[in-house]
């Protein structure tokens, strides 16, 4: 089986563990949303996902992302929110592509859709980097990365 066909046969099966997944990650805004709302944004994205991966073309993709992040940054949404979205769906897609694809086709399926949901993810945060940057959010002291560990 080749990561498009498992992608089509076990959509409904990724769809309903990734929205499993979203509801035990206990997000406000997705809890606020419910599951139907939750579901129906996964099936979107992992449409363009399928859909990407298809044609090799992520344009559809990042602009979606883009528009993403446009509306659940103006929805209050923060960035771990909506980029754990996206990874409950990277998970469930992964975890398929390793119970289905065979040893010799694993690296190009996990390549793919690593791809593919790293577009997305790139995307998405720059989005919100970008619209933070307008909204005069205090910078981040990150100083204390640098300095080692404290004893």
């Amino acid at each position: 089986m080749n990561l498009q066909q498992l992608l089509h046969d076990r959509e409904t099966l990724i769809i309903t563990e990734a929205t499993e997944s979203l509801a035990r990650s206990q997000l406000n805004h997705y809890t606020a949303a419910g599951a139907a709302w939750n579901r129906q944004r996964l099936q979107a994205l992992y449409d363009l996902v399928q859909t990407s991966i298809a044609d090799r073309n992520l344009i559809p993709l990042v602009e979606y992302m883009d528009r993403v992040a446009h509306e659940r940054f103006e929805a209050g949404f923060g960035i771990h929110e909506v980029q754990t979205a996206v990874n409950v769906l990277e998970e469930s897609i992964w975890r398929q592509i390793s119970q289905a694809i065979s040893p010799d086709e694993l690296a190009a399926a996990f390549g793919l859709a690593s791809t593919v949901l790293g577009a997305a993810k790139d995307s998405l945060a720059r989005a919100y980097v970008s619209l933070a940057s307008r909204s005069k959010v205090p910078s981040l002291d990150l100083n204390a990365l640098f300095e080692g560990v404290a004893s």
